[in-house]
């Protein structure tokens, strides 16, 4: 499991269900910085952590959802 020499959050907004997602850049120890998307649902946690291509691929993937219309479907 990383060490992380550096923890910065970003943002923090909530999701249906009664969930919250934070995103932070975190920094492992030895120089990879990465983004942390945290999903907190209750006191469990789902962290996903992205390098910029990955997090760049899942931004352009989510506007492109969310700008389409709702009977566009999955693709």
């Amino acid at each position: 499991m990383p060490t992380f020499s550096r923890v910065t959050e970003l943002d923090e907004f909530a999701a249906p269900w009664g969930r919250s997602i934070r995103l932070q850049e975190v920094e492992i120890t030895g120089g990879l910085v990465m983004l942390r998307v945290r999903i907190q649902e209750g006191r469990r946690f789902t962290d996903l952590e992205l390098g910029k291509a990955e997090a760049e691929h899942l931004g352009r993937k989510l506007l492109a959802w969310a700008g389409s219309s709702p009977s566009a479907g999955a693709g």
